[in-house]
């Protein structure tokens, strides 16, 4: 009898390496974590990207929200989220991620966002607001957004580092020469200035982060040109990961980067500066943010602009 074809995605699924099968746990918090999310209508990148870690990361309590809705105006060729004409920005949000990080007791919150090209600012003052809306009930949590790149809309990224998040992160995704082909209409160029910018506005105050995958076709003098180029602009977190087909419309694997070579890929990382590198085939931008946190005397000057802010 003769076996059914398998789809590409399953033929994908069928000849990923070993190291990159996970099992979805099903314990007591990750259940928790799952209620409390659909209950107050939330939106994860955790499950909007398809993420591989989000059942390790929600059994250990923790969630990166998507803030905007979960309509992006831009179709990347790598990106699970959904493209169409979004929905008006929901009013209730920044309180409903706020009484959520706040009942999970996050110790570090991390606020990603679709791209909203139909907004004037980008969606920059709504992000401000989650994150004045954090600040409030949960004084202590470390504070990380992922941002768009505003269509380098310098008053909108000024919103958001007005609000004074501890971390903010723009992944350039891939090495210049793919950047075409996998950001639509984004450019490496103005990632990179957009991070410097965002340095700029708050010295001293605050840590920059980009991440990159690999497996798109990129070589190994790329990704060293690309870190060469974020430690130029200031960025001293980075994160590395495999890049994972999400479905056939999407841009295929070209290859398969063993484990060994992300940790290769660490040390010459930290040999470039970096301060803090994960790097691994299931590291994601904001997989186990947890165990980073910004150097003292950042905190202590965050601590005191707040302060400032205050009186």
């Amino acid at each position: 009898m003769l076996q059914p074809a398998m789809s590409d995605e399953q033929n994908q699924s069928a000849r990923k390496p070993s190291w990159l099968k996970v099992k979805l746990p099903k314990g007591r918090v990750f259940k928790e974590v799952q209620h409390l999310i659909k209950d107050n209508g939330l939106v994860t990148v955790c499950e909007e990207a398809m993420c591989p870690n989000r059942g390790e990361c929600w059994s250990h309590g923790t969630a990166t929200f998507m803030a905007c809705g979960d309509v992006c105006t831009r179709a990347c060729g790598f990106c699970a989220t959904r493209t169409a004409k979004p929905k008006p920005l929901d009013p209730e949000e920044p309180r409903k991620i706020a009484e959520s990080v706040a009942h999970m007791k996050l110790n570090h919150a991390v606020v990603t966002m679709v791209t909203r090209d139909d907004l004037a600012d980008g969606g920059a003052a709504h992000m401000a607001e989650i994150i004045c809306r954090i600040r409030e009930l949960s004084p202590q949590t470390v504070l990380e957004v992922l941002t768009s790149d505003f269509r380098g809309n310098g008053e909108a990224l000024a919103m958001v580092m007005d609000a004074a998040p501890h971390i903010f992160n723009h992944n350039l995704e891939t090495v210049e020469r793919l950047s075409p082909m996998v950001r639509f209409r984004a450019k490496y160029r103005l990632s990179l200035h957009m991070l410097k910018r965002a340095l700029e506005m708050a010295p001293g105050r605050v840590v920059t982060k980009s991440g990159i995958m690999l497996g798109l076709g990129e070589t190994r003098e790329e990704i060293e040109r690309t870190m060469d180029d974020l430690r130029e602009h200031g960025v001293t977190v980075l994160t590395m990961g495999q890049y994972l087909r999400p479905s056939p419309r999407h841009l295929p694997v070209i290859d398969y980067i063993r484990p060994e070579v992300f940790d290769e890929l660490r040390e010459v990382a930290l040999g470039k500066g970096f301060r803090h590198v994960a790097s691994g085939p299931l590291i994601r931008s904001s997989h186990h943010d947890a165990a980073f946190r910004p150097e003292l005397d950042i905190l202590e000057a965050m601590n005191a602009y707040l302060a400032g802010k205050a009186s």
